[in-house]
């Protein structure tokens, strides 16, 4: 029986291997499912790799999570990366949903206007999918229009759109309340979420193993599960890219979801 949230992994937190290495990295360490990246593994616009990779991945056992693109509302159709190209790729691809970008500005510096646009945007490219059969989420991310809670539950209110959710992954250096606050105040719109553990040390981003982030991790996948709609926990940002450390992390989100899968029953 499916869990109501699965393991896998975002394919650009290893840009070095290729499709077929990551295909068996993953089957080596457990998980289900893999978030296909728009830029290296499968380019945007490239059918015949997206159906080559789509078909390796479901060969292999594995789900198609989702594509990962870059297309940013706004910008990308105005520097050529138009949204029919992504959408064809990702049915190639067989993604249930594409990862899309807010635009490029933070909620503080944008205007009405710009709020405006990235929403009338996002309309337009929910209501072509939808006709695919395709979901779209925003990417939850600083320096876009979801870097917060509250402005990604703005822009989400003000697309009003049954096929348009969001990602969430854990705002940096946050206290464990502000933790919970921002995945509460999305679940209701909620698709996937990344999944691992930075730090900031001596004043820099540092990765580090995501079991450090045990308390913090137990209690985000628990409330996720409790959702009733399913998701996926997508691993990136591995100590030093190396696949040994992430070996380690997918064993520990494996033991995780495990665990918040007994809570469901």
């Amino acid at each position: 029986m499916r869990r109501l949230t699965e393991s896998g992994i975002v394919s650009v937190t290893f840009r070095q291997l290729s499709p077929d290495e990551i295909i068996a990295l993953v089957n080596e360490a457990g998980l289900t499912a893999i978030e296909w990246g728009g830029d290296i593994h499968v380019p945007h616009g490239n059918l015949e790799t997206a159906r080559e990779v789509g078909a390796r991945t479901r060969d292999a056992g594995l789900e198609v999570a989702s594509y990962g693109s870059y297309y940013r509302s706004v910008e990308s159709e105005a520097t050529g990366l138009a949204f029919e190209s992504v959408l064809e790729t990702a049915l190639a691809l067989g993604a249930p949903l594409i990862r899309i970008w807010a635009g490029r500005k933070s909620p503080k510096d944008a205007d009405e206007r710009y709020r405006e646009m990235i929403a009338s945007e996002t309309l337009r490219i929910a209501e072509q999918a939808s006709d695919a059969g395709v979901r779209i989420a925003y990417e939850y991310h600083p320096n876009t229009l979801t870097e917060t809670p509250e402005s990604t539950v703005a822009l989400l209110d003000a697309v009003s759109h049954g096929n348009v959710f969001t990602y969430w992954q854990a705002p940096l250096n946050a206290t464990p309340e502000q933790r919970v606050a921002s995945l509460e105040a999305v679940l209701p719109y909620l698709a996937n979420i990344h999944v691992f553990h930075l730090r900031i040390m001596n004043g820099e981003t540092c990765r580090r193993p995501l079991a450090e982030g045990k308390f913090d991790w137990i209690r985000d996948l628990s409330m996720v599960s409790r959702d009733s709609r399913p998701h996926y926990a997508l691993l990136e940002f591995v100590l030093g890219d190396d696949p040994g450390n992430f070996l380690k992390d997918a064993a520990t989100l494996r033991k995780w979801l495990a665990h918040t899968s007994s809570q469901e029953k």
